[in-house]
């Protein structure tokens, strides 16, 4: 039988030898936390290492993801779908073991982490998400969902400011599940991070008063090389229910390695051969690179114990069936991430309903009226805002808070965390059964872009809401005011981008985005009004291809203009005072939509023959001269803002009827 020391000492062997097997990575971390990690995974995980996706599961969240090779370690032991010869392959051209945790790439990845931070803001989602569907689908004879999350963070992820959005968060709401083990060895890259040799330190906090400020439950100085210490404290933790707990366990960079060990040199570069064989010797374990002996293989197995775990869960949602047969139908369905049957037709009704009203409102507005009209058809709709609900409109009638006396609340407010609220939002996808969104001014989507451009990495369907979206926000100047942001959100592979002309357009960019699989979606809404535009039930049906004809001519038009949001009307209106040429207009809610059209059909909309071309955008111009080529033209802003009631800027600025008619005589 193999002790504690011997099965975390695996961790090590394996976790040295692939980073000196790829001449690049970062071993100080798994060979410090293998301690810990030996105890959280063999004592406490629940998890079936032959069903990942078993819903009942732990969520295990490695926050500092460069330390990937500790997380490869443990899903090999204990048994996961992931051989020797992966790790062998760590951080090669298409491994499942690259230099981060890639979500989608090796199973038991829970989320990708890399960005400091995110990853215990990924776990903090995770866990609202476990609470609010336990107390959704709970009932005081069956409990059917019951699971922890669980983190480990080092110093990096501390020091970045979005831990303390979601660790502030996390604590308001109570989130009782979620344990979180911070790595405190004192080293980050540049070295001893209070200080050492006259160098002055730059992480001096006094982070358990910090997280006790927070409402978390905090246990500190705890040995991470002490088994048994560490055990006692995640028991502890497992017995508070009404706060997160963050364990504060001190442990040693590269422990095992003689002279790298307690040192920044361990920390992002391979030890050496020299090292790693000094490092064997050192710690007792006298195998070859990447060969475990049986023994310890069987003391990491996990296969037996979480098979019985989920039989045992099967079981008891057997029972849960019998009792509950519509709640377990509808638990069901929505962790499959399917949308309700009747979900086509009631959708397609309420856009029909939409067109029927005809209604002059800014695109907010109209977001709102979406979510009034679809909110109700999607119980797992989970939304929020940063502080900005009453301007974003994101509180439909359906809504509950989310708190600790609302656990089973669907609406989050986030307070002024808009990076947090993001990639929480993310962890909630990532978790399943909830369809997530959160919403703050286009302009302050910046502060959010790294989560952002994660859950496109990821691909996981979260649903970005942006109002305010250009200078039509007016009076509050520059700063408030986005220029850049619509074209550069473009630009995210993956991301779906849509920024609608009207309440129709608004709709149905709302419907696409709650039905999409493949990727995030961003919304994009105006403060001002936008009118009601006419179309055809054939123009309808074209908005969900991304650009399609909304103003036609007889014959072949002599010039095209082509238009997003409020400048649609703009367009219409300046093909109107060009009444004596033939001039189509064109309606371009998402780029990226359009794009992925047949060519036949891009070709019906925007002929290669016809070269006079105006795209007109209250945005840098840039993104648009693959549309209109080096012959035609862009009306857009190149510059910033100014603070001025909104039409006084538009015809600074020159987005008036005249100006985009002289433009499109230009390219004549």
């Amino acid at each position: 039988m193999s002790s504690r020391r011997e099965l975390a000492n695996a961790i090590r062997a394996l976790s040295m030898d692939a980073v000196q097997k790829a001449k690049s990575g970062h071993p100080g971390a798994p060979m410090g936390m293998a301690d810990i990690a030996e105890v959280l995974w063999n004592d406490f995980l629940k998890h079936n290492p032959a069903n990942p996706k078993w819903p009942d599961r732990d969520r295990f969240v490695l926050s500092n993801g460069h330390g990937s090779m500790l997380l490869y370690s443990l899903l090999h032991l204990t048994g996961y779908d992931l051989g020797i010869e992966d790790l062998m392959q760590f951080r090669q051209l298409h491994s499942k073991t690259p230099g981060h945790p890639e979500y989608g790439y090796a199973p038991g990845v829970e989320t990708t982490t890399g960005p400091l931070g995110q990853g215990i803001t990924n776990a903090v989602g995770m866990a609202i998400a476990e609470k609010a569907l336990a107390a959704r689908f709970n009932r005081p004879d069956h409990t059917i969902i019951d699971h922890h999350t669980y983190c480990f963070l080092g110093d990096g992820c501390l020091m970045e400011g979005i831990s303390h959005e979601s660790c502030s968060l996390a604590g308001a709401l109570g989130l009782g599940k979620l344990i979180a083990i911070y790595d405190d060895n004192n080293i980050s890259i540049d070295g001893e991070v209070r200080g050492h040799n006259g160098v002055p330190g730059w992480f001096l906090d006094d982070t358990p008063k910090r997280f006790e400020a927070y409402g978390w439950h905090v246990i500190p100085k705890v040995d991470g090389h002490d088994a048994e210490a560490v055990k006692a404290a995640i028991e502890e933790a497992r017995t508070v229910s009404d706060r997160p707990t963050l364990i504060c366990c001190q442990t040693i960079i590269g422990w095992g390695s003689p002279n790298k060990q307690g040192k920044e040199e361990c920390h992002g570069a391979a030890l050496g051969e020299d090292e790693v064989a000094l490092t064997r010797q050192a710690i007792g374990w006298s195998h070859p690179p990447f060969e475990i002996p049986s023994h310890v293989y069987e003391g990491w197995s996990a296969k037996e114990r979480g098979a019985k775990a989920e039989i045992a869960w099967n079981e008891r949602f057997a029972a849960y069936q019998k009792a509950y047969p519509d709640l377990a139908a509808e638990l069901e369905r929505r962790l499959d991430g399917e949308l309700p049957a009747d979900w086509a037709a009631q959708a397609q009704a309420f856009v029909d309903s939409v067109v029927e009203k005809g209604d002059t409102i800014a695109s907010r507005k109209a977001s709102q009226n979406a979510l009034n009209g679809f909110g109700p058809l999607l119980p797992e709709l989970i939304g929020g805002s940063a502080d900005l609900a009453g301007s974003n409109l994101t509180i439909w009638k359906g809504c509950q808070g989310v708190g600790k006396g609302e656990e089973g609340g669907n609406y989050i407010y986030y307070g002024v965390r808009e990076f947090g609220m993001s990639a929480i939002m993310n962890g909630i996808a990532l978790h399943g059964g909830f369809v997530p969104y959160g919403a703050t001014f286009l302009m302050f989507s910046e502060y959010a872009r790294n989560a952002l451009r994660m859950a496109a990495l990821m691909r996981v369907p979260t649903i970005f809401v942006y109002t305010h979206d250009s200078i039509g926000l007016g009076e509050d100047g520059p700063t408030h005011q986005p220029v850049e942001q619509i074209p550069t959100l473009r630009m995210i592979p993956n991301m779906s981008v849509w920024r609608p002309c009207d309440a129709v357009e608004s709709a149905v960019g709302w419907k696409l985005a709650i039905e999409r699989r493949g990727g995030p979606s961003c919304l994009i809404f105006s403060r001002q009004n936008l009118p009601h535009v006419e179309r055809s039930a054939e123009q309808i049906a074209a908005i969900a291809r991304g650009g399609y004809v909304l103003r036609d001519c007889d014959g072949t038009p002599e010039a095209i203009i082509i238009a997003t949001g409020s400048e649609v009307e703009l367009a219409l209106k300046a093909a109107e005072a060009l009444s004596d040429r033939r001039i189509r207009v064109v309606s371009m809610p998402s780029t990226d939509a359009f794009d992925a059209q047949d060519e036949a059909y891009r070709e019906a909309v925007l002929p290669k023959a016809v070269t006079a071309r105006v795209a007109v955008e209250a945005a840098v111009t840039d993104g648009w001269w693959k549309y209109v080529g080096s012959q035609g033209a862009v009306v857009g802003i190149d510059r910033f803002g100014e603070s001025a009631p909104a039409g006084q800027l538009f015809k600074e600025l020159g987005f008036t009827v005249e100006n985009v008619a002289a433009a499109v005589k230009g390219v004549l």
